[in-house]
């Protein structure tokens, strides 16, 4: 990866994590630094959520290395602690002028006792191989 490239990235990560540092304090917000990912993947760079009665809302915003309809960001999932799927949010079109974005989920059923949620961006050629962004819920 080219330093300008790998620079690109992780100004990406930072300003995601400091946005939801300073954000609307709707949920603690803490990146996973597990992974490793290269910028040709989607990467999951902020996430918010918030409570509505007994499911959760989450605001998505993915940066993707997309070329158009060959390669793109074609959708995001949420995971609990034990890798079940809570939720897919499919992305139909390439976002190539409009980087990064953000999408939202609503009506999301989260099982009692899950405190943390991981998200993770799929790439329609590379898959599910970019940063990804844990979140603690509000209200557990």
């Amino acid at each position: 990866m080219s330093s300008s490239r790998a620079g690109h990235w992780g100004a990406l990560l930072v300003g995601a994590f400091l946005l939801s540092a300073c954000g609307s304090g709707e949920a603690e917000v803490r990146t996973d630094t597990a992974t490793t990912a290269t910028s040709e993947c989607a990467h999951v760079i902020d996430v918010v959520v918030a409570e509505s009665g007994d499911t959760y809302s989450f605001a998505v915003t993915v940066a993707s290395d997309e070329t158009g309809w060959d390669k793109y960001a074609d959708g995001w999932e949420l995971r609990a602690p034990d890798g079940e799927v809570l939720g897919f949010h499919e992305l139909l079109h390439p976002h190539v002028e409009e980087q990064p974005f953000t999408r939202s989920l609503g009506g999301v059923a989260v099982p009692a006792g899950v405190m943390v949620v991981t998200v993770a961006a799929k790439d329609s050629v590379l898959g599910y191989c970019g940063e990804t962004f844990d979140i603690t819920l509000p209200g557990r």
